[in-house]
């Protein structure tokens, strides 16, 4: 088995200036010629990843159905699909009889918003938005940010409320990191945040 890393960070394979947005690994296995290839993607701080793959179905290409992409921003997602030559659906919503209508669900609620498009092998995809998460969906403890700009403004709002934290204890808070990380969590994770 073979395995090769395409992680784009600078210095490590390729010498660019910017790191890669996605995190690639290829594994090509060939014990009985060329049976086997797979492509594995994974968004930087994600907890999970696709798959395109040879040899691991005897589905036809083009015979799937029902294939899900979530993203945070559907408009965006589509504007980038579009950018890449994807022919992509307009984005759409269900009323509640579920009829296709045209744009984003008006109240931008979870769940309610979508784009599709069929990959080169003809495998169609939904792609749904998805801004916030039903109870249980989702891992509490894991803390991200799409962007440098979003960490920074969660540790200025941490800092204010720290501000305050000090003032109700009338004490300097030596301790201060632990705080901020606590209230970041918290914050992500829409639960009580510490006083």
């Amino acid at each position: 088995m073979i395995l090769v890393e395409f992680d784009h960070q600078s210095g490590i394979i390729y010498d660019n200036d910017t790191p890669s947005r996605d995190h690639i690994h290829t594994v090509v296995r060939t014990p009985n010629g060329n049976d086997f290839r797979l492509v594995q993607f994974t968004p930087l701080g994600s907890v999970c990843s696709i798959q395109f793959c040879k040899g691991v179905t005897p589905a036809a290409p083009g015979s799937e159905g029902g294939l899900y992409l979530v993203v945070s921003d559907i408009q965006a997602a589509r504007k980038e699909l579009a950018d890449c030559g994807v022919d992509v659906s307009e984005v759409f919503h269900r009323s509640p009889t579920k009829v296709k209508l045209v744009g984003p669900d008006p109240q931008r609620r979870s769940y309610a918003s979508f784009v599709s498009f069929c990959d080169p092998d003809g495998n169609a995809w939904l792609v749904q938005e998805v801004t916030t998460r039903l109870p249980g969906r989702s891992n509490t403890q894991v803390t991200t940010f799409r962007s440098a700009t979003a960490l920074s403004a969660a540790l200025r709002r941490a800092e204010v409320a720290h501000g305050e934290h000090e003032k109700r204890t009338g004490q300097k808070d030596a301790n201060w990191p632990d705080w901020y990380a606590q209230y970041i969590v918290s914050e992500q994770a829409k639960v009580p945040l510490p006083l």
